[in-house]
């Protein structure tokens, strides 16, 4: 029996992986957009407010210093 490249191309595990895809890329973009978004929100926090959350500003100019895929 004689295995083609066309036949590679619709196995079922590669049919899977090709679906799950842009679900990946969708979860990427809504946490990379969670990330942005809290980071913002640290960045108007007050003194007062960052020593309630026990949050030095070292910490806080780490988590600010970070890009947005880490």
């Amino acid at each position: 029996m004689e295995r083609t490249l066309s036949s590679d191309l619709f196995s079922e595990k590669a049919v899977s992986n090709q679906s799950a895809m842009p679900l990946r890329v969708l979860a990427n973009l809504m946490l990379w957009q969670r990330r942005i978004s809290s980071r913002h929100q640290l960045a108007r926090l007050d003194s007062r407010l960052l020593a309630d959350a026990g949050i030095s500003e070292a910490q806080r100019y780490e988590e600010l210093s970070k890009p947005f895929w880490r």
